[in-house]
């Protein structure tokens, strides 16, 4: 049943009949006209009504969306109504958690026509949402009135990690351009390495390399090269906890975290080795093995996208043991999280149990409110005792460092727009000094 809304002209018209009632009380003579005014406004109003709600035949709508969206990225939706024959506006009733609220599209359409309108729309949280039925208004013939319809389906999106990194990695691996991402490919040590041919020696080519033998058998200098280890495993250890929900910028760290996990999984699956997946501190922990396909980057998608960081508190041990009765094999443990003095009464002792059969790296994410306290200049006596509290503070945290490393424990602490990169870097380095 269309719903039925007055429409400007006849507000305008019933404001300036009403306020025609002054002109009437003050000459009386006018009575008669001013209530015929009426009315005839009456029934002129009655009968658009009348016919908008007897021969209005509103439009049907498709909404044309993808199924799958990176969070913050914006996206188009597109409205197409087909059929129906008028005009009006179309309200579009997108997810309550995504930015910009769509506004009402004017449209015009005939019987036997199309058309299609667009807005943009930035999604700002993980998960599945869900999108309601389209509002249309449509203008009644005299255009004195709207009428409301309810057109379209409801239809659910998936809001996944950002992962545009993954195909600008792709991209720069492919043109040999890893350095505009940061990522730095230093050369191996030669230790720890899987041997893959003999070639011809290069001038930038180590002594160390020279294989004499071959050397003196083809009677020119030939080197050993060397390719990188490969069917060794690493394993995100995901901290869903109360810390990770603090933002910079638009993304929460645990967002930021997401999108690093995800970049480095993708190139450690390119170099043959598996990735796999723990969380902890939340309600229902999940685990990955350890896979080698490039199709473990879509179950990392789908096991993370509607992952959200709770209110609780970290137990690292618990986590830890958990992680070790899954994990048969050596693999590198990555350890994502934001950590504080207090946690070192199960951290410690985590990384004391991990340790005894796997490497394993701590990635500790920095607020960047800390390097803008020190950077900014000391302008009064706040400032001061506001930078003072920043250098106490990171003072505390390097003190964790020592803690963490005298465990045994490789240790990365970045703001969380540059864990990306540098847990990529680090990555490489760990691999490349035969550390996995």
């Amino acid at each position: 049943m269309a719903g039925l809304l007055p429409h400007r002209p006849l507000l305008v018209a019933l404001a300036g009949w009403f306020g025609s009632a002054v002109l009437a009380v003050v000459w009386p003579g006018l009575l008669p006209v001013w209530q015929w005014g009426g009315a005839v406004l009456l029934g002129v109003a009655l009968a658009d009504a009348g016919l908008a709600l007897r021969f209005g035949k509103p439009p049907t709508v498709r909404r044309e969306v993808r199924a799958v969206w990176p969070l913050g990225v914006a996206q188009t939706i597109g409205l197409r109504l087909t059929g129906g024959d008028g005009a009006g506006w179309v309200f579009d009733r997108p997810p309550l958690a995504f930015a910009a609220a769509a506004q009402a599209q004017a449209f015009r359409v005939r019987d036997g026509e199309w058309t299609q309108v667009h807005y943009r729309l930035t999604p700002t949280e993980r998960g599945e949402h869900r999108f309601g039925a389209v509002e249309l208004r449509l203008l009644s013939p005299l255009r004195l009135w709207l009428t409301q319809h309810r057109a379209g389906e409801t239809q659910t999106v998936r809001v996944y990690p950002n992962f545009a990194q993954i195909a600008e990695y792709t991209l720069l691996a492919t043109d040999n351009r890893l350095s505009q991402l940061g990522v730095l490919r230093r050369r191996r040590r030669g230790e720890g390495s899987d041997f893959q041919q003999l070639r011809e020696y290069r001038r930038d080519d180590a002594l160390r390399s020279i294989d004499w033998k071959a050397t003196a058998k083809y009677r020119k200098p030939i080197v050993r090269e060397y390719q990188d280890e490969r069917d060794q495993r690493l394993v995100f250890l995901l901290d869903c906890g109360q810390r990770m929900r603090a933002r910079d910028g638009v993304l929460s760290h645990f967002d930021h975290t997401l999108n690093a996990l995800l970049l480095l999984a993708y190139v450690a699956l390119r170099q043959g080795d598996g990735v796999g997946l723990a969380t902890f501190a939340h309600a229902q922990p999940r685990f990955l093995a350890p896979r080698k396909s490039l199709g473990t980057v879509q179950h990392l998608l789908d096991a993370t996208y509607d992952l959200q960081p709770t209110p609780r508190t970290p137990d690292y041990l618990r986590a830890a043991q958990s992680l070790a009765e899954r994990l048969e094999r050596r693999a590198l443990i990555i350890l994502l999280t934001n950590l504080r003095d207090e946690d070192e009464s199960t951290l410690v002792p985590a990384l004391r149990l991990l340790g005894r059969r796997h490497p394993v790296l701590v990635a500790n994410l920095r607020e960047t409110v800390l390097d803008a306290v020190l950077a900014r200049p000391i302008a009064d006596f706040d400032a001061a005792l506001g930078y003072a509290a920043a250098v106490d503070y990171r003072r505390a945290r390097r003190r964790q460092w020592a803690v963490l490393q005298a465990q045994g424990a490789q240790v990365l602490e970045v703001a969380p727009p540059g864990l990306p990169t540098a847990l990529v870097n680090r990555y490489w380095e760990m691999k490349r000094g035969g550390l996995l």
